[in-house]
């Protein structure tokens, strides 16, 4: 069991709002994974905690926060803001960069669903030398539009295998990003990744790639090598 230098509720005193998050920060963290959660969801959505316990288990940091106030979320169009929910995690980077228990932490993004678009157009306005890692869970990678070509960041896609609807989506974003990429199945899983085993094993796919790409010291190029 990971022992913790902080694991509590913080307050994000963002530009124009405050939002409520969870951080917790194992001792000797190799880094901080930022969660962007789909509409509809929040900090407290379950399969987002599971994987973020696995990921403070091999060492990581995690903070999970509100992208929206109570206000905001009672709106259906915030939900799908996609602009609004990128500025949001953009300036959460900023309030990490300048908290004095994160702002030496390497940063990732852990993106589910709706929240991979916000994940990917934040690391694309970031750039690859703030953002080192990004994670899709079931994501909509296909909604951060024209600035897939832009995200300079390593990104792994994890689809369901019976997602097939998604899984097209994901196979089409892809094709659009150069930075280095990948996109693993979950064999036998739908979007929700609710069947035996199957949030298991995308937890720890998103695990070995924060390990790869956001570990101390770790180094990588703008693009894979071509053959």
């Amino acid at each position: 069991m990971a022992n913790f230098l902080f694991k509590d509720s913080v307050q994000l005193a963002l530009q124009r709002v405050q939002l409520t998050g969870d951080l917790a920060i194992p001792e000797g963290a190799k880094g901080l994974v930022v969660f962007s959660h789909g509409s509809g969801s929040s900090r407290l959505s379950s399969r987002n905690r599971f994987v973020a316990e696995h990921l403070q288990r091999s060492g990581f940091a995690t903070l999970l926060f509100d992208l929206l106030t109570q206000e905001e979320d009672q709106r259906q169009e915030s939900r799908f803001d996609i602009q609004l929910l990128t500025t949001r995690l953009i300036e959460a980077v900023n309030w990490i960069q300048h908290n004095p228990a994160t702002r030496d932490l390497r940063i990732g993004f852990f993106g589910a669903s709706t929240g991979a678009a916000s994940a990917l157009s934040a690391a694309a306005a970031l750039g690859g030398d703030i953002i080192d890692a990004v994670v899709s869970r079931g994501g909509r990678p296909d909604l951060a539009g024209a600035v897939l070509a832009d995200v300079q960041t390593p990104t792994l896609l994890i689809v369901g295998g019976l997602d097939e609807q998604v899984l097209a989506l994901n196979i089409q974003a892809q094709e659009q990003m150069q930075c280095i990429k990948d996109l693993e199945l979950v064999p036998d899983a739908t979007h929700l990744f609710e069947e035996p085993g199957a949030l298991e094993m995308a937890a720890q796919l998103a695990t070995d790639w924060f390990r790869k790409y956001l570990g101390p010291g770790k180094q990588h190029p703008l693009h894979q090598d071509r053959p």
